[in-house]
C-alpha cells in the first residue's frame, strides 16, 4: 500500500482500492454467499418461501448420491450414482487436458524463450494469438465440423490420402470424450503456454550453458535447471487450464458424443431446465471444493504460493 501511495498518490490509490473492493464484494463474494445459502434450502414454490416448508438441510447435496447406475469398465463393472460418476469423469478428463496441454506447451515455451531468434519471436507469438481472436463458440463449431462423421478430416484421410477405408466417429474415442479433450485443449492451450513462456524467459541462459558445459545431458538440464525455475509458470498454467476445463460448458455441449456428459451440463440442467437453483447451487459448490483442492495440491506439489501463481 505504501508503494502504491508513493507511486500513484492518494487519489488514484483510493480509486484502485475501492474499485477492487467493489469487484470482489459485488461480483464475487456476495453472489457466492447467496448461492451457498440457497444450496441448503429446498426447491419450493414462491408462496412457500419463508414458511414451514422452507428450512435448511443437506438434501440438495444428498441428491448427488441418488440414481445409482451400473458402469461397465470392461474388466469389471461398478455401481455408482450417475452424478458421482459424471463428476469424477469430468475431473479425470480435465486432468488429462491439463497434462496434454503441459506436454505440448513445455517444449514450445522453451523453443520460444531460448532458441528462436528475438526478431522472429513477435511473428510466432502473433500466429499463436490470432486464432484466439475468434470467439470460443466459433472455434468449437470449427472442431465440430472437422470431427464430424463425414467431415473434412474423414474426407482427407479416406478419399485423398487413403489412410482409412471407412468414416470414423472421431468424437467416440476415449469413452466418447476424445472430442471434448481436443476442443478443450485447443481452447485453453495458450493459458498454459504463456505462463510457461514468462517463467522460462526470466531464466538466465548462462545457467543452461553452464549445465551443458559441466556435462549434463539435455534431460538433466531440463529436470535440474529449467523445470525448477519454471515451477511457478507450470503451476499457474496447470491451475488455469484445469479450472477452465472443468468449468467449461460450451465445448462439452458441442463436441460431446452420445455417451459422454460433463458435470457443468448437469448444473445447467438443474438451474435452467429444471429451474432448481438450490440443487444446482449445491452441485456448483461441490465442483468449487474440488477446484480449491486441486489448486492447493498444485501449490504443495510445486512448492509455490498464490503470489507466485499470480505472476
Amino acid at each position: 500500500m505504501a508503494e502504491l501511495l508513493r507511486r500513484y498518490g492518494k487519489g488514484l490509490t483510493a480509486a484502485a482500492v475501492l474499485l477492487t473492493a467493489f469487484w470482489l464484494l459485488a461480483l464475487v463474494i456476495l453472489p457466492y454467499i447467496w448461492l451457498f445459502e440457497q444450496s441448503f434450502r429446498p426447491y419450493i414454490p414462491v408462496v412457500d418461501i419463508g414458511g414451514p416448508k422452507d428450512f435448511y438441510s443437506f438434501n440438495n447435496y444428498l441428491t448427488f448420491l441418488h440414481n445409482p447406475t451400473n458402469i461397465d469398465l470392461g474388466i469389471f463393472s461398478l455401481t455408482v450414482p450417475i452424478h458421482v460418476w459424471v463428476f469424477f469423469i469430468t475431473i479425470f478428463y480435465s486432468c488429462v487436458v491439463t497434462l496434454f496441454s503441459l506436454l505440448i506447451c513445455y517444449p514450445l515455451a522453451y523453443y520460444l524463450s531460448k532458441i528462436i531468434s528475438p526478431k522472429s519471436l513477435p511473428s510466432y507469438l502473433l500466429l499463436l494469438v490470432i486464432p484466439m481472436w475468434v470467439s470460443e463458440l466459433l472455434r468449437s463449431f470449427s472442431w465440430f465440423i472437422l470431427l464430424a462423421f463425414k467431415g473434412p478430416l474423414t474426407y482427407i484421410l479416406m478419399d485423398v490420402l487413403h489412410i482409412i477405408s471407412a468414416p470414423v466417429h472421431w468424437t467416440w474415442g476415449l469413452g466418447g470424450y476424445s472430442g471434448i479433450i481436443i476442443g478443450l485443449s485447443y481452447s485453453y492451450i495458450l493459458f498454459m503456454l504463456f505462463p510457461l513462456y514468462n517463467a522460462m524467459s526470466s531464466l538466465d541462459t548462462n545457467q543452461i550453458e553452464a549445465s551443458e558445459d559441466l556435462g549434463a545431458k539435455w534431460w538433466q538440464t531440463h529436470w535440474r535447471v529449467i523445470v525448477p525455475h519454471a515451477k511457478p509458470g507450470i503451476a499457474s498454467g496447470c491451475v488455469t487450464v484445469f479450472m477452465l476445463s472443468v468449468g467449461s460448458i460450451l465445448v462439452p455441449t458441442l463436441l460431446a458424443s452420445p455417451s459422454s456428459r460433463w458435470f457443468t451440463e448437469i448444473i445447467q440442467q438443474w438451474m435452467f431446465e429444471g429451474q432448481d437453483w438450490n440443487t444446482g447451487a449445491a452441485y456448483a459448490f461441490l465442483l468449487l471444493i474440488v477446484c480449491t483442492i486441486f489448486v492447493t495440491v498444485m501449490m504443495r506439489l510445486f512448492k509455490v504460493g498464490l503470489a507466485d501463481i499470480a505472476k
